[in-house]
């Protein structure tokens, strides 16, 4: 593959991680995980220094791809969550449980050689996959008017919408939790989804001087936390996939199951409505979803 032509696919793929961000309740780093691209990513970050001009055929591409997939393409998933949300969170769902598989491949494979048995991995998994349940119930009550908010918003709010950024960025770099879940459980969501589609409005007119310091306002400390977060994660990540491989491929399995538990149950699902043509589609999703995350998984984990 040519570089330009590979470019342009690390693009494509930065453009799906940047939609599924706009989405709670959909992990990106699964999303990078089906896609082939986690593991390059977390390697790109960590070693950046050692080979700037490699890392950053990686890391340019694909930041590129994600912010136009996040500010350009959150008009259409809004569109597709309001009027077809059970059909397109069933495609997501079906992406999640097509990788599953391939994880447990890689927990129990040579497990006969290790002091571990299949068991005390599983029950690991379970750990993760209560807690996130747990943690699902304490969803704070999401913003009702966004722009009365950044109106009014102080630098301890910035403070903590900063430190909201860092905890996001640390569900990015984890599989099967959702940055965005984490911003809709700290009730800041609607406001970071305000910002993020006004700035195709501050697109078209530079001199809304007040639009712009309203988004500066909000994007700037979530940007610096997400960095911040993003960084010290994905390092952890690095040494103990280099450490114990099977035992983050039990957590990172126990976060994708309750993932998919925390999906059936949240009320985005059903918000367009059910009917007999409704649930055949979401059903037919929910297998192409599956077969095509299970073909992904089975080249590139």
């Amino acid at each position: 593959m040519t570089g330009i032509l590979k470019s342009i696919k690390i693009f494509l793929i930065g453009l799906a991680l940047g939609i599924t961000q706009v989405i709670p309740g959909v992990s990106g780093a699964t999303i990078a995980i089906i896609l082939g691209v986690y593991f390059e990513i977390i390697e790109a970050i960590n070693n950046f220094n050692k080979n700037v001009k490699k890392h950053l055929k990686l890391i340019f591409p694909l930041l590129i791809g994600i912010a136009c997939g996040i500010i350009l393409f959150s008009t259409i998933v809004n569109f597709l969550l309001e009027n077809y949300s059970f059909p397109t969170m069933f495609f997501i769902i079906g992406l999640i449980i097509g990788i599953i598989p391939h994880f447990f491949l890689k927990i129990i494979d040579g497990i006969g050689n290790s002091k571990t048995s299949i068991l005390q991995l599983l029950l690991l998994a379970a750990i993760p996959f209560i807690a996130l349940l747990l943690v699902s119930g304490l969803k704070a009550e999401s913003i009702t008017d966004p722009i009365k908010v950044i109106n009014n918003i102080d630098f301890l709010f910035m403070v903590f919408i900063f430190f909201a950024g860092i905890l996001a960025a640390a569900s990015l770099i984890i599989p099967g939790f959702s940055g965005s879940f984490v911003l809709l459980l700290l009730g800041i969501y609607p406001l970071v989804i305000y910002s993020l589609s006004s700035i195709r409005f501050l697109l078209t007119d530079f001199s809304n001087t007040v639009l712009l310091l309203n988004i500066i306002k909000v994007l700037l400390p979530l940007g610096i936390g997400i960095i911040i977060g993003g960084l010290s994660m994905a390092r952890l990540i690095e040494k103990l996939l280099k450490n114990h491989k099977k035992t983050i491929y039990s957590i990172i399995l126990g976060l994708l199951l309750g993932s998919i538990i925390l999906l059936f149950r949240e009320p985005m699902v059903y918000k367009s409505g059910l009917s007999i043509p409704i649930i055949i589609a979401g059903i037919i999703s929910l297998f192409l979803g599956s077969l095509l995350a299970y073909k992904l998984g089975r080249k590139q984990l």
